[in-house]
């Protein structure tokens, strides 16, 4: 039976529950239980070859779930689909995802597609507790979201495998020319948070920001405020024309318009630069006791490791 085949069918086993003690945080309030949607949930990158994007970040000192299978439904009685397979980077808040295209389906194309174009962040995910009212508030500003996606793919947890369910709301490719930007609602946030994953040796802690490289910053904050029903600055979002891009960071954008890099909370910024230091990994200080990291070309992009209660970056 072909891998993906295997994995497919193994997602239609019975799940195991787990138990109190395997579950990473009190979800009292869950991650994205909040009535509006304000947060930064994750930032997907695509790549072609998850193997070698996975050793590329556990050199870089993070912590990775295992490969998971994306399954589609476009209804809840439909029978699911793949396209796409992932690795992510989980945090206390937010998370990283590393997508890699599967199989000869429209999902694997798009992402086919979108690294050719160049490898690196395609996905921007806002949390949301009411995707159906994201989706009416997209329908009124005539940006004809796409039907909610019914996700699902498989965990493994320290007892057996479970799935983690999500819904997801995203427009169609071009009406957000930065890349797929969507809302998310996670069904079973604790199988995603677990404990084991939250520690990295580089000292990464929470997701805090994403850069966005447009030709004109005002109209796509304005656009981005509209899309989410909410302030980008609360988003953590960062807009800049490519001039200020490499003035300030000195490095060309991949592309225009594109998803540019991600911010990340260090639990101790010495720390990291002690490690990325140790492992010969090339860092670059920008300010602020800001750290530089340029990702190898496997997985693409920047990030920006800053201290605790830093000041927003400015670019």
């Amino acid at each position: 039976m072909p891998a993906c085949a295997s994995r497919i069918s193994q997602l239609n086993r019975p799940q195991k529950e787990l138990s109190d003690g395997d579950r990473i945080l009190n979800f009292k309030s869950k991650p994205n239980s909040v009535s509006v949607t304000q947060f930064l949930d994750h930032v997907g990158h695509f790549v072609p070859d998850i193997d070698e994007a996975g050793r590329a970040l556990e050199n870089l000192g993070f912590t990775l779930t295992p490969f998971s299978l994306h399954l589609h439904r476009s209804h809840p009685d439909s029978e699911p689909t793949t396209g796409s397979g992932n690795r992510c980077v989980m945090f206390r808040r937010g998370y990283l995802e590393f997508l890699t295209p599967i199989g000869d389906t429209n999902i694997a194309d798009e992402l086919r597609h979108a690294i050719q174009g160049y490898t690196g962040a395609h996905l921007i995910a806002f949390g949301t507790s009411d995707p159906q009212r994201d989706h009416a508030r997209l329908v009124r500003m005539g940006l004809a979201p796409l039907d909610p996606i019914a996700l699902q793919r498989e965990i493994t947890t320290p007892t057996g495998n479970a799935t983690a369910r999500f819904t997801v709301v995203r427009v169609p490719s071009g009406n957000m020319p930065e890349g797929r930007i969507q809302f998310c609602q996670h069904h079973t946030p604790e199988l995603l948070w677990q404990t084991r994953w939250l520690a990295h040796a580089n000292r990464a802690a929470s997701l805090q920001g994403v850069i966005l490289c447009v030709a004109n910053p005002r109209e796509a904050a304005e656009r981005y405020a509209r899309f989410t029903g909410s302030d980008p600055q609360m988003n953590g979002m960062l807009f800049a024309d490519p001039a200020s891009f490499e003035r300030r960071l000195n490095k060309k954008p991949p592309a225009l318009p594109c998803i540019a890099g991600c911010i990340l909370e260090s639990d101790d910024i010495d720390d990291t630069a002690d490690y990325f230091r140790n492992s010969r990994v090339d860092v670059r200080e920008i300010g602020s006791g800001r750290l530089l990291v340029e990702l190898p070309n496997s997985v693409g992009g920047i990030l920006i490791f800053e201290p605790k209660n830093a000041r927003p970056l400015a670019l």
